[in-house]
């Protein structure tokens, strides 16, 4: 007897292996997802410019990153002590001008780069509610803790959340027309706008993205249900961390399985079963470092990092 109701996910047409090169862009379940990535040694980039939620604030970071449109005095500001960006997440402000600005441009022109050599783009939709800057009525990507009365708060439009994703996708492909993209809405329930209007935003975001996904009828773009593997097959709050809105732990570990079973290639799963192996010997606490048995445990463990890295040499421990 089955007791919940499984989410039928298409195995994906060009599966993500070692070889490729993968772009992790979105909400704080991007950053989830990307652990696992990391874990188990994928070429991977997590948000460049941090976490930002909603489409149009992602477009508007690729549209500078394809265009390389380096960040000028004109796009920081100065508050509580620190210099901000409208456009990228607080973790990369900075205590003077010049730093948060040679910092962003750096990790610009790096983005466009790896955005060149992108194999695979994840995109994880965290929302459709977004606050405008009054002053220049421009939509932010992080508030940066400045009063509200300085913003207006409004959700998008499914039109306008399409337009975006289709900016966005069309913009990577102008540049690298044979990534293959990953879409997702993050599973996260952002509460603080309200329940009625969570599942409003999550309903924009889904709609948004089916109509990209009919419009452009692309093999190269696959839609994976995270939020819905959380709301249907997962829909018990055992599956939230003790907040109740982000997944526990054991619902990232789920979901991240239904992820690996239909978006990565079955024929490296030996290999991600080796690096799983190598990484859980690092975990190990011998009781007696020096003993023979422990030094014989070292040296297989050496032994299976050579393999790995014969065959993948940028896999680094």
């Amino acid at each position: 007897m089955n007791f919940t109701t499984k989410i039928p996910i298409p195995q994906a047409q060009f599966p993500i292996a070692y070889t490729s090169k993968i772009i992790s862009l979105g909400s704080c379940f991007a950053e989830n997802m990307s652990e696992k990535l990391d874990y188990f040694k994928f070429q991977n980039t997590v948000n460049p410019f941090g976490i930002i939620f909603n489409p149009v604030s992602i477009e508007k970071m690729i549209f500078r990153a394809v265009n390389q449109v380096f960040f000028k005095e004109e796009d920081v500001f100065f508050y509580n002590e620190r210099w901000h960006s409208f456009e990228v997440h607080s973790e990369w402000s900075g205590g003077s001008k010049a730093e948060l600005l040679d910092n962003l441009n750096a990790i610009l022109q790096d983005f466009h780069n790896q955005i060149l050599q992108a194999t695979h783009i994840i995109i994880t939709y965290g929302s459709s509610w977004v606050y405008r800057n009054i002053e220049n009525n421009a939509i932010v990507a992080n508030c940066h803790k400045v009063p509200q009365k300085q913003f207006s708060k409004e959700i998008l439009s499914v039109e306008t959340i399409q337009i975006a994703i289709e900016n966005s996708l069309d913009l990577i492909r102008k540049r690298n027309p044979n990534c293959h993209f990953i879409i997702t809405v993050s599973p996260v329930r952002h509460i603080k706008d309200g329940f009625v209007e969570n599942q409003r935003s999550k309903s924009h975001l889904i709609a948004a993205i089916q109509n990209v996904l009919q419009s452009k009828n692309d093999p190269k773009i696959n839609y994976f249900p995270s939020y819905e593997i959380m709301m249907d097959e997962l829909r018990d709050y055992r599956f939230y961390g003790q907040d109740m809105l982000h997944p526990s732990p054991v619902a990232i570990d789920y979901i991240w399985e239904q992820f690996f079973l239909t978006q990565i290639t079955p024929a490296i799963y030996p290999i991600m079963n080796d690096v799983c192996t190598v990484q859980k010997g690092f975990l190990h606490k011998p009781f007696h470092p020096d003993s023979q048995n422990h030094q014989q445990f070292l040296a297989k463990l050496q032994a299976k990092i050579a393999t790995i890295q014969h065959e993948f040499p940028h896999i680094r421990f």
